[in-house]
């Protein structure tokens, strides 16, 4: 198995690390989109829900690599994917069900609220466990994405505790920091089959547990998208994006979906977002944004001293 390739932040190319920002970016949005979605299906059992979303997501990302890899060059991927691939495959399992699981047991604000610590848990993760560096500047806009999260969501909290529900949310964040991590710490290893093997994994378990699999005609098409466009599309994206971002910032533009998701609640469902929840999306947003805007300016003025200095470049 080949090593980890990990490019520090000074070497990292410009556009590889925009193309990353851009994909990461594209998958919070995609994924904003999950509650709105589940609003929409009427099933009591939950396991219903993770078994059919699972099944479109994987057929999805197989149709996506067939036409990007071919069939031999898919099969490849998936034997050379190695343990990495598995151990990704395995957490996306476990966050995709968690969070379907935990909407039965607690409020999309406490999931909310505990996901907003994903950034700071795959920062200490690779920190600890591989040493990779983490900015002050990184630090800080985690600190700011926590803190505007916490105002978003702090209208909604009942007090009212669900341990189940909790844990599970607290699953999801680790096990989804955990994907971010490794993902970015083997950028060499492609990652789409292994997004594949975690709807396959979840697919599984689900149909294990579900209490039957018909659903109407409206609910299966509600389905679709949830799973092929929603998780499917989301998946492909975020795998591509990530190998080419630190994992704490991978982690941090992943949050942008927190930010969005009760802005497409409002507009569809017509639930309008607390005061709270504008001005915590708000921090949010200036932090990412601010951060961003830091980013490319450092980015810009490494490539002028490198034009200046070919020798130290």
């Amino acid at each position: 198995m080949s090593q980890p390739t990990v490019l520090p932040n000074s070497a990292m190319p410009a556009q590889g690390r925009a193309t990353g920002i851009a994909l990461v970016l594209g998958s919070a949005v995609v994924w904003s989109f999950g509650g709105t979605l589940a609003r929409f299906l009427d099933i009591d059992d939950s396991w219903i829900v993770v078994f059919w979303r699972s099944i479109f997501a994987a057929l999805f990302l197989l149709g996506f690599m067939l036409v990007r890899d071919g069939a031999s060059n898919m099969a490849r991927l998936f034997r050379d994917m190695g343990w990495p691939g598995v151990a990704v495959g395995c957490c996306f399992a476990t966050a995709s069900t968690s969070f379907v699981l935990a909407l039965a047991y607690t409020t999309v604000a406490n999931i909310l609220l505990v996901q907003a610590g994903v950034p700071l848990i795959a920062a200490l993760i690779g920190w600890v466990l591989f040493r990779e560096g983490v900015s002050q500047l990184t630090w800080l806009a985690i600190a700011a994405v926590i803190a505007g999260v916490l105002v978003m969501v702090s209208d909604s909290i009942t007090g009212a505790v669900s341990p189940v529900g909790d844990a599970l949310a607290l699953l999801i964040a680790f096990a989804f920091a955990c994907a971010t991590v490794i993902t970015r710490r083997y950028a060499d290893v492609r990652m789409t089959p292994a997004a594949c093997l975690g709807t396959l994994i979840a697919a599984t378990i689900a149909a294990t547990q579900a209490s039957g699999f018909s659903v109407t005609a409206s609910e299966l098409g509600i389905l679709i998208a949830f799973g092929a466009l929603n998780f499917g599309l989301g998946l492909a994206l975020f795998v591509t994006g990530a190998r080419l971002l630190p994992s704490a910032l991978a982690a941090l533009f992943g949050t942008v979906e927190t930010v969005l998701a009760p802005l497409w609640v409002a507009v569809i469902h017509d639930e309008i977002p607390r005061t709270n929840t504008i001005l915590g999306g708000s921090i949010v947003l200036f932090a990412l944004f601010a951060y961003l805007a830091v980013e490319l300016w450092r980015q810009r003025r490494l490539r002028a001293e490198a034009g200046a200095n070919p020798r130290r470049a």
